[in-house]
């Protein structure tokens, strides 16, 4: 395992650039399978005076992969604990071998308030939300100085719980720069009734939406909204701590939402 680290300026952030560039894991799929490469770097938004962490995950190739499509992962609430971004390799990996390039964000900082416990979560945790669509969008323009081979014009969200309620505001807000949001059990921020983005969503089997997030079963089937409940799998184990089998069906299941 190498590391470098790689500094460098742009007009309106600094990116501090702290590369292992490693071979994770290579996994047998019935397509050509990718190994994984890892990377990690922490953007500087100055109108905000913010810190991003972002962990990147993409191909091992030497031949330029264009148009390649763009995953972005937000995590659900860890209470500001570090690398909670870096709990979804399971998915993210499983997403490279197939030559998916995937961008997971750090939304929380130790120094960020704790999300209100007390309230009604669409109003007390609403800012918190709007900083984790702000954060996407950040690094979605970002990406767009690095990484000019990848396809913006299709972008892919992915969020759980917390997370999820990001990216689905993030559909709200920014409709025409996202084109799936892959919602993993997100419970308070309500779904845009919309064929555009489309939408997927895969629910536990412990925890129940807050009313009116969900649409109804007529307005899945007007809007092309897909709704799948996993049996077997509870709320807190949609990330890394998900058993092999709960994995390969999350995984099964958002390779399906994307194909």
């Amino acid at each position: 395992m190498y590391k470098k680290i790689c500094s460098f300026l742009l007009c309106s952030v600094v990116l501090f650039n702290c590369v292992k560039p490693c071979i994770a894991q290579s996994f047998s799929t019935n397509v050509v399978s990718f190994k994984v490469l890892e990377d990690s770097l922490v953007l500087f938004d100055k109108t905000r005076n913010r810190q991003i962490p972002v962990a990147l995950y993409f191909p091992q190739t030497t031949k330029k992969l264009k148009n390649q499509p763009l995953v972005i992962v937000s995590h659900g609430y860890w209470q500001n604990k570090g690398g909670s971004n870096k709990a979804y390799k399971s998915i993210a990996k499983h997403l490279v071998t197939h030559g998916y390039f995937v961008a997971s964000i750090q939304h929380e900082l130790p120094n960020d308030d704790l999300i209100p416990t007390t309230g009604i979560p669409q109003i007390v945790r609403r800012p918190f939300w709007e900083r984790g669509s702000d954060n996407i969008l950040f690094v979605l323009n970002e990406l767009k100085k690095t990484q000019p081979q990848l396809d913006f014009k299709h972008v892919i969200l992915i969020g759980h719980s917390n997370g999820g309620d990001m990216s689905v505001l993030f559909a709200h807000k920014h409709p025409d720069l996202v084109d799936k949001v892959i919602s993993l059990d997100s419970r308070r921020m309500p779904f845009p009734r919309t064929a555009q983005p489309k939408l997927y969503s895969l629910r536990s089997s412990d925890q129940v939406a807050d009313e009116g997030v969900l649409p109804s079963l007529e307005e899945q089937k007007k809007y092309g909204i897909t709704i799948i409940k996993l049996n077997n799998t509870i709320h807190n184990d949609m990330d890394d701590n998900a058993n092999e089998v709960q994995r390969k069906e999350i995984n099964e299941y958002i390779m399906r939402f994307l194909k």
